[in-house]
């Protein structure tokens, strides 16, 4: 760095002397001088040079002096830092160049080598402030650019550093939720652009706030789908728990959406929602051009999956055993072993249920009639269709008795 130094003095000779003394300093390159005459002349010459990093000025000159010149130098946005020559004897005027800003002060005659030590000083000052700017102005940048991914808390504690290793790739165990909308693709091409443009913004921006409500992380907005991380980049403990209470929170969220679009005419298709968890390759895989952070892996497959087998069993919500087993006091009724497309293996899957739901007897007979099913009882059919006959809204019982009324046997099902 050559640091740009105006010196303002009225002395006919000190220009000369300056560069004298400084001469080894300007052939290196660490310093260049502009000189001034008074107060007024320094403002004009400021304008001229605004890389000019420091001042040196005497108090006593013509037009306009040097506090005069101070006091200007601190309105301004870019406050320079100013050193203030003056008289030994002059203590009341260094008290006040002190007061209104000054960084430092040298008393007259000048000591070149004091100049030449408080100069040294001044620069590294501002070197420093300059640093502290440069680390604020990129931390404003991260967060705005964070603020996209993650919820407002994870998102300061990444821009200013606290957890800047989370970026890297690497394999930490995660829950994921993905969400899609049901006949979007038909909403796409009937509604209108001037129609299609706000629903779609205030339907992500409503999902989006109840994930960073629950501080998960918004890893892909594809459209109508969102992917959702939680323990990622952070850790998060309760992560399944968290997962589980945001998935019944955007389902809430899309139900109230949809009914608020009905009444303005517009049929948005009811939101189904997957939750699965286990380990998962993390981190931003974007490349120095690109920020994107997201997961791969085979949870984040099946959690895809599992969003998709809500079609079949009309259903809203579906949640593996994975992650109803990982969160604390699970409300929730079983599914069954679901064998997801690409999968040999089936995976026990849950409806997580409200607290008021999972209370009711509906509740209970249910999981009386899963049980039979499970068991191969006989009773099974019968106490399915009591069920739907009774809660004629419960179409997940209502998928199970059509599937025994069809020869199905058993909790193993093929899911497409």
């Amino acid at each position: 760095m050559t640091a740009t130094i105006l010196v303002v003095d009225d002395e006919p000779d000190l220009e000369a002397l300056v560069l004298q003394k400084f001469r080894r300093q300007i052939r290196d390159g660490a310093v260049q001088f502009v000189f001034a005459h008074d107060g007024i002349e320094a403002l004009e010459s400021i304008e001229q040079h605004p890389q000019v990093d420091m001042v040196v000025s005497d108090i006593n000159m013509p037009r306009m002096d040097g506090l005069s010149l101070l006091a200007k130098l601190q309105e301004a946005e870019d406050k320079k830092s100013t050193i203030i020559v003056s008289a030994y004897g002059d203590m009341n005027n260094i008290r006040t160049a002190m007061n209104r800003g000054a960084f430092d002060f040298l008393t007259k005659p000048i000591d070149f080598g004091d100049l030449e030590t408080t100069i040294d000083k001044t620069i590294r000052h501002i070197e420093m402030i300059r640093e502290a700017r440069r680390r604020t102005i990129e931390a404003e940048r991260a967060h705005a650019s964070l603020s996209r991914y993650f919820s407002p808390q994870i998102a300061s504690r990444l821009a200013t550093g606290g957890e800047g290793n989370g970026m890297a790739v690497h394999w930490r165990d995660v829950a994921v939720i993905f969400t899609d909308v049901t006949s979007f693709t038909s909403l796409v091409e009937t509604a209108a652009p001037e129609v299609f443009g706000p629903l779609l913004n205030e339907y992500v921006s409503g999902m989006t706030d109840v994930v960073f409500a629950h501080e998960g992380t918004v890893a892909k907005v594809i459209g109508d789908g969102i992917q959702i991380l939680f323990n990622a980049p952070g850790d998060q403990p309760d992560f399944a728990a968290r997962a589980i209470a945001c998935a019944h929170e955007l389902d809430a969220c899309a139900q109230a959406f949809r009914e608020r679009w009905k009444s303005k005419g517009v049929n948005f298709g009811a939101t189904r929602i997957g939750v699965h968890a286990g380990p998962a390759m993390v981190g931003n895989f974007g490349g120095d051009r690109f920020f994107d952070y997201t997961a791969y892996g085979d949870i984040i497959n099946t959690a895809a999956r599992l969003e998709s087998a809500n079609k079949f069993l009309g259903t809203r919500i579906c949640v593996s055993a994975i992650v109803a087993k990982g969160a604390t006091d699970f409300k929730g009724r079983p599914v069954g072993d679901l064998v997801l497309r690409g999968r040999s293996e089936p995976l026990r899957a849950y409806e997580p249920l409200s607290q008021a739901t999972f209370e009711r007897p509906a509740t209970t007979q249910y999981s009386d009639a899963f049980a039979k099913l499970e068991a191969g009882d006989a009773g099974a059919m019968p106490a399915f269709a009591a069920l739907v006959g009774s809660y004629s809204d419960d179409a997940l019982a209502g998928f199970h008795l059509k599937r025994l009324l069809n020869g199905g046997k058993g909790v193993r099902m093929q899911l497409e």
